[in-house]
Order: structure tokens, then sequence, then C-alpha cells
């Protein structure tokens, strides 16, 4: 979360194996229309720019956080501030698996897009 809000995208990426899953959001999205997910370095670094390098600031608001085995669920929001002046909320469900190696095997987002969209307002309202 802190190298995404830094937008330091290289730390982002070196923290994942390198045949990594992301699914952000899980299922087929306008993030990733076949709901394969972004697989290897490749993969995270095009959803990167996709999805992360369009916001002009990303905020992580945390509510509960889970931990079982090498697993963690994170539930909460993700706030996206949109160059247009606009904000978003992605309420969900956010889970990291993490390897033997301490990297992040995957990355699942559980968060539905239509759902998000109706939160759009604008930035000075928040």
């Amino acid at each position: 979360m802190d190298a995404v809000t830094r937008g330091a995208k290289e730390e982002w990426l070196d923290l994942f194996t390198t045949d990594a899953v992301v699914e952000d959001p899980v299922g087929p999205s306008v993030f990733d229309p076949d709901g394969t997910g972004h697989h290897g370095r490749d993969g995270l670094a095009a959803f990167w720019d996709l999805a992360i390098a369009q916001s002009t600031r990303l905020e992580f608001h945390i509510h509960e956080s889970f931990a079982a085995g090498a697993e963690v669920a994170n539930v909460g929001l993700v706030r996206s501030f949109l160059p247009d002046g606009h904000v978003m909320d992605a309420e969900g469900v956010f889970v990291y698996h993490v390897g033997d190696d301490g990297l992040l095997k995957s990355m699942r987002a559980f968060w539905e897009f239509d759902r998000a969209m109706t939160t759009m307002r604008s930035a000075d309202s928040v």
C-alpha cells in the first residue's frame, strides 16, 4: 500500500514473485476483460499503468484485517482521486498471498466496479 500511495511502481513490482498474479477486481472488468488476472512482471506493470497510474492519488482505508497462514484479507476501501477532480471509493476485500520467500504470490481484490462508480463525487467533498 505504501508503494502505491507514493507512486513507486518499481518498488511495488519488486514486492511480487516473477510469476505473481493480480486480480483487481476478481473476474472480468474494464481492467481485465477476460477476467484471468494480470500475470508476471510484465502483466503487473501493465496493470499499474492501466489502473493505478490513472489516479492522481490513492488512499487505503482498512477497517479490518484477518491473517491466516500465508494470507491476509483486508476489509476496507481504496479511494481514488482522478485527474478530472472526482473521487471514487472501491469498498471490498483485498486478499494477499505471500510465498516462503516473503514475496507476494497473488493479490485478489473483491470489489464491484459498478458499485464503486455510484460513489463518484467531487474531490472537494472529501
